[in-house]
């Protein structure tokens, strides 16, 4: 089947990430990179995001080479969106240290002609507004999936419910898919989360997997593949996503069965991701590993 291209609309950061196991600075980071890096290993992929005349482009020559066209990347005179944050031992629970915008606090994504007609569309979590302007800027999509993050339910509560509405699939964790519907039971939150427009919902449990919903009552769990040692968390759920929509992009969207295997993909791609800081694990990582941990999961969770 052939490969559909994937268009990521998000945001482009250099990350400072302290943990237990160590410190990186400027690091690469931002849901557009974790996204690419991971969607790119099964398909083509358009990138559009922002970045500062400071930021050094050649951390991500090697996506280039992995089929991800760069053509959408703005470069702004000023400085890149940096993003500082200290993991406890546990890595569910972190702090963060600094947010400094730069030239993403005027972002204003502007899609090239050849990008306008993507058949499949990955929303990162910016602003809700920007996501309304991306939306109108593509032509006939086959597939627009959404992400968000409890800033915009508390700040832009409105317009992110505008967003929600034009998309298909909404992908969210737990506490936010509570706080965006007003729900406190969480398979009650999914029903409100279908009246207001996606025909599906991925709830991200963390370190405990994930779970898809359509609006026809199909479910499916898929846990998270068991990592020993959890290095670095940071863009986990844009990595889950690049795996999910890479994976949908090669394969065929008609059959339920490829959606459940897509989720099962994106969470083992994500087990990578947070092997090591930033993208050093996926960044060279081939898909005879990720068939590997795919069979593994498959043994772990058949009976």
């Amino acid at each position: 089947m052939s490969k559909k291209p994937v268009l990521v609309v998000g945001s482009t950061a250099l990350d400072t990430v302290e943990c237990p196991a160590g410190k990186v600075e400027d690091a690469l980071g931002g849901s557009c990179f974790f996204f690419s890096t991971a969607a790119s290993l099964m398909t083509p992929v358009r990138l559009v995001g922002v970045v500062g005349t400071d930021f050094p482009m050649d951390k991500i020559d090697f996506l280039k080479n992995r089929n991800v066209d760069l053509r959408g990347l703005q470069v702004k005179e000023g400085n890149t969106f940096r993003w500082g944050g200290r993991y406890h031992e546990d890595p569910n629970l972190r702090d963060t240290l600094f947010t400094e915008l730069g030239v993403f606090e005027q972002f204003n994504p502007e899609l090239p002609e050849h990008f306008r007609s993507t058949p499949l569309v990955f929303l990162g979590n910016i602003q809700p507004s920007l996501q309304l302007k991306v939306l109108e800027q593509i032509n006939n999509p086959e597939l627009v999936v959404l992400d968000t993050m409890n800033l915009w339910i508390d700040l832009t509560l409105d317009t992110l419910k505008e967003a929600v509405s034009r998309v298909d699939l909404i992908i969210v964790n737990d506490e936010e898919a509570l706080q965006l519907t007003g729900k406190v039971n969480l398979l009650q939150a999914v029903v409100e989360l279908f009246r207001m427009g996606p025909d599906k919902v991925i709830v991200k449990k963390g370190q405990h997997g994930a779970m898809l919903f359509d609006s026809q009552g199909r479910r499916f769990y898929a846990p998270a593949y068991p990592v020993m040692n959890v290095k670095d968390p940071t863009g986990a759920g844009d990595t889950f996503a690049g795996g999910f929509l890479g994976y949908l992009a090669s394969h065929d969207m008609d059959d339920p069965a490829t959606w459940r295997r897509a989720v099962i993909y994106g969470s083992v791609i994500a087990s990578f991701a947070v092997e090591d800081f930033s993208m050093n694990r996926t960044r060279d990582l081939t898909m005879e590993e990720v068939e590997c941990r795919v069979e593994e999961l498959r043994d772990l969770v058949s009976f």
